[in-house]
């Protein structure tokens, strides 16, 4: 379950953050994830539980904004919603469609005391 080291990275971040910003404690976090990062987010908010437990961050809400996947078609020019990395094109059902959108999981946003 490599989301475990994707929650290790994200409570990296946020003691990162609260050492160059001066804060105690992490209320809420916000964290993109999109639809060909490769991550489940169900597996992740319970990796995040496990890992902020007896951090700055423990009780800390993680609110997931999902983001759509997106490719651009080498074929026919068109950019589509794809769910998949190597799926055909949805408009001409060509290979390949190349990521554009969607591959990223990242901290948007932190509340902090």
């Amino acid at each position: 379950m490599h989301e475990m080291s994707l929650a290790q990275g994200v409570l990296q971040v946020i003691e990162d953050s609260a050492r160059s910003n001066a804060f105690t404690r992490v209320k809420t976090v916000w964290l993109e994830i999109g639809e060909l990062s490769g991550a489940d987010v169900e597996a992740m908010r319970f990796c995040f539980d496990a890992v902020v437990k007896g951090t700055l961050a423990e009780g800390a809400q993680l609110e997931v904004i999902a983001t759509e996947g997106q490719g651009r078609c080498l074929t026919c020019g068109q950019t589509v919603h794809i769910q998949l990395r190597y799926e055909p094109c949805p408009l001409c059902g060509c290979y390949p469609v190349e990521p554009t959108g969607g591959l990223e999981m990242k901290v948007k946003e932190l509340e902090v005391e």
